[in-house]
């Protein structure tokens, strides 16, 4: 007599059934793990556009120490100075989307892309901007020997020694050239441009007595003004500064006049919505410490925090100010 055929199910077995419930579940639980791993888990990366010792690195180190305390992790600074910060800018926007590392930014992303024949990248789309943190004001300081206490000291003084006097830079395209060409072109008096390399070198000229003024971030030079071996006549910002309520401001002579810096945090397009969440709560957190706020303070530099699309706007507006500069002067790749 023939044997029934036994039914094969294409379900699992009851014993097979729960083996496989229980591992579906810890890989469930497995991938949660995952997502929510703490960031950091591992040194940050911090790529500043110029080299050691300069302002931009001194505000860099100050904000990498005070978030490596909040985030229980070492900030590393790698300095990538050279050609107007476009290295360090074209090394960060190519790095890795993982948070791991950010960019120290200033202005001179916003001037660097246009000194080229044709613009690697749109600096205000090829970024994720985290978190402004603060603005530099530019200070307009001249030879401690000129009959000059005033921005109109300095217009007078200039328009009467026509081509005579002096101006300053950090170099062709650098933030104190254009801020320095700006004053010129609002002014409506001549200067004669004479580029250096670097900050420090263009504020040691004006001391020497090589050149007569400049028109450079605070920061380089504060310290020459404190010791007594140059005079601050006025800053950039369009309003008075709360760290320097005494000095007044070129606007109040040239109204309308602004040309001030800005820093803050950009990362690579690409980093996890949860992630730059996380970077933002932490610099926040950064800048709220009285040793931060205390070390911007002493480099001119008052704390101001613009996150996402606000800080974009901030960008958007400098580099549609410095493009325009850059084309007026007829800058060119060196």
């Amino acid at each position: 007599m023939p044997q029934p055929v036994e039914q094969v199910s294409h379900c699992p077995s009851r014993r097979v059934l729960p083996t496989l419930v229980c591992c579906a579940f810890l890989a469930l639980c497995a991938g949660q793990s995952i997502a929510a791993a703490p960031y950091p888990e591992r040194p940050i990366r911090m790529l500043v556009p110029n080299a050691p010792g300069s302002a931009t690195d001194t505000l860099g180190r100050i904000v990498a120490a005070g978030l490596a305390d909040v985030v229980g992790q070492s900030v590393l600074i790698d300095n990538r100075a050279g050609a107007s910060g476009l290295i360090a800018m074209e090394i960060g926007r190519k790095a890795v989307p993982d948070g791991y590392t950010i960019i120290y930014a200033t202005p001179a992303l916003t001037i660097a892309p246009f000194l080229q024949d044709k613009p690697p990248f749109d600096p205000v789309s090829v970024f994720q901007f985290v978190l402004m943190l603060g603005r530099t004001p530019n200070a307009l300081a001249v030879n401690t020997q000129l009959p000059v206490k005033s921005v109109a000291d300095l217009i007078e003084l200039s328009r009467a020694k026509k081509g005579q006097i002096n101006m300053a830079s950090a170099g062709a395209g650098s933030q104190s050239h254009l801020a320095g060409a700006m004053l010129l072109t609002q002014g409506r008096f001549e200067g004669l441009h004479v580029p250096y390399k670097g900050a420090p070198a263009a504020a040691a000229s004006v001391v020497s007595g090589e050149s007569h003024w400049i028109l450079t971030p605070a920061p380089a030079a504060l310290g020459l003004v404190r010791a007594g071996r140059l005079r601050l006549i006025a800053l950039s910002l369009p309003r008075r500064s709360a760290l320097l309520p005494e000095v007044p401001t070129i606007a109040e002579t040239l109204p309308g006049f602004d040309y001030s810096s800005w820093n803050g945090i950009v990362a690579p397009l690409g980093v996890p919505r949860a992630t730059i969440d996380a970077l933002t709560a932490a610099l926040r957190k950064t800048m709220a410490r009285a040793d931060v706020r205390d070390g911007m303070a002493q480099q001119a530099t008052e704390v101001e925090l613009l996150s996402g699309d606000s800080f974009r706007q901030v960008v958007a507006a400098t580099a549609k100010q410095n493009a325009a500069l850059v084309q007026a002067l007829g800058l060119k790749p060196e």
